[in-house]
């Protein structure tokens, strides 16, 4: 098998070819090496790459699976882990100047978990820095959309989308505080699933907000982001809020069946910005639910347009007290938005905050109603789809401005909430360029596997995650992309 079709299959379907030893370790984590070699100048999704590392714990685990030794669905499988989770012995940088040359000398719990697997890290991926810079001022330049290398792939976990939607790994690791793993899913058209609050542990992760954080898969597949979750998942005796919830097999989830599901359709907000393409295709896959048995159901949430104002306040009033010493000592370094919104932050009262704390409770309470009326609730991942990068005039304007509220698009409720939320692709846009659009599904608290339930039903009868983007001939403004399938990767 030629190693260019290695990288176009997701993780299970390399799994099952390790596993039958087909391929072996060796061969998949080369071809993807080779892969950032030739497209990471253009894309700019790894910051650091591992390559003897890699290749040496392939090695490592095909001498394994030779012996009879496999130890589950992520063994030889490589990932990449977004640069703000700590590794041993690897630096790690949060895409920040300020923290350019730390190397670790402890592991987070995450990339242990998955190393325990038998994944194999092949390197680190961008973000915008600290998980909330401009991405274009920040340490590291930004990563760019293989959809049109001038678009971006959103933040902050922009890396990580931008290497999975390339082909250039088949797992990753992203964060989310207020949406940085669902939207660059959104933008990037892969999946990027935000679980339930205390269902991961965040040792080892670089805090950006200790109440909103989450850490989570992403992934070209519903059940590839299953599989991650597994493992990823659990108590840790290092993270006083990771929860002792037992972790289901969430594979018994991916029956491809919905019939019977209640599906929750919002009638306020979610969709009130959503560009008309947008709309349009996220409606298109509700009533391919609704064919396939879903009953879709309306919902309401009467304060949803409150929360990422309130989010953002406690987000930054968390970020700006988590870095408060770097910013005396070294504010030179900082990217000057970052700098900026934590120096605003530094001003936001107690009073201030706790109006914050307290929407949060309304909105977890009216979340609970929803859920009495519904099993997930269905909304778009992103009003609308990736915009073209910034220039670095307009990175350094804090692009959520004072005055009406901030809406945040439609993830930063699952922040502060904590409620469980994944991204799948559910079209595109006619073009050009052609860019993806996605679906969100919220679920109950620790009830991924419903969400990967229905997630995995849609994706078995629709094609959308199998589209590649044309990143190989790198188009961008100024010359669009030639269309035809024989320009496609």
């Amino acid at each position: 098998m030629a190693d260019n079709e290695l990288v176009f299959k997701n993780a299970h379907e390399l799994a099952a070819l390790v596993q039958s030893r087909q391929v072996s370790p060796v061969e998949v984590v080369q071809a993807y090496l080779d892969r950032i070699e030739a497209l990471n100048p253009k894309v700019n999704a790894f910051i650091t790459v591992t390559r003897d590392h890699a290749l040496q714990a392939a090695r490592q685990a095909e001498t394994e699976i030779r012996a009879g030794k496999y130890r589950g669905p992520l063994h030889g499988i490589p990932y990449a882990p977004k640069d703000i989770l700590a590794t041993r012995g690897i630096r790690t940088t949060n895409g920040s100047k300020v923290t350019a040359d730390w190397v670790p000398d402890y592991e987070s719990t995450i990339t242990s978990r998955l190393n325990k697997a038998g994944a194999i890290l092949v390197g680190k991926t961008n973000l915008l820095e600290f998980a909330m810079g401009s991405g274009v001022l920040s340490g590291f330049g930004p990563a760019r959309n293989p959809w049109d290398l001038a678009y971006s792939p959103s933040g902050s976990s922009s890396g990580s989308g931008a290497a999975l939607a390339a082909s250039m790994v088949p797992l990753s690791v992203g964060t989310d505080t207020g949406g940085s793993i669902r939207g660059p899913a959104a933008f990037c058209g892969i999946v990027g699933l935000k679980q339930t609050y205390g269902r991961v542990s965040r040792y080892g992760v670089t805090t950006l907000s200790w109440s909103l954080d989450h850490a989570g898969p992403m992934t070209t597949s519903v059940a590839d982001a299953a599989a991650m979750l597994k493992v990823m998942a659990g108590p840790d005796p290092l993270d006083p809020t990771a929860r002792p919830e037992p972790v289901p097999d969430y594979t018994k989830a991916l029956t491809g069946e919905v019939r019977g599901l209640r599906i929750g359709v919002p009638t306020n907000y979610f969709f009130d910005d959503a560009q008309p393409q947008v709309d349009a295709a996220v409606r298109t896959a509700l009533r391919r639910l609704g064919d396939m048995g879903a009953q879709l159901v309306e919902v309401d949430v009467p304060h949803a347009d409150l929360a990422a104002s309130a989010g953002w306040i406690v987000a930054m009033g968390d970020a700006a007290c988590f870095h408060e010493k770097r910013l005396r000592e070294k504010a030179d370094l900082f990217d000057p938005l970052v700098r900026e919104r934590l120096e605003a932050a530094s001003f936001y009262t107690a009073t201030d905050y706790i109006k914050a704390m307290r929407v949060r409770t309304i909105l977890m309470r009216e979340m609970e109603d929803v859920f009495k009326k519904c099993d997930v609730m269905a909304v778009p991942g992103s009003g609308s789809v990736a915009s073209k990068l910034p220039s670095p005039e307009i990175a350094k304007t804090d692009v959520h401005p004072g005055g009406a509220p901030y809406r945040g698009g439609n993830t930063f409720i699952g922040n502060m909430t904590g409620l469980p939320a994944m991204v799948i692709p559910c079209g595109f846009t006619s073009g050009p360029p052609v860019l993806p659009i996605t679906i969100m599904f919220y679920g109950r608290p620790f009830d991924e596997a419903t969400i990967f339930r229905v997630g995995h039903a849609y994706e078995s009868v629709t094609d959308w995650a199998k589209r590649r983007p044309p990143v190989a001939y790198g188009p961008s403004d100024h010359e669009p992309a030639p269309q035809g399938p024989e320009r496609w990767i």
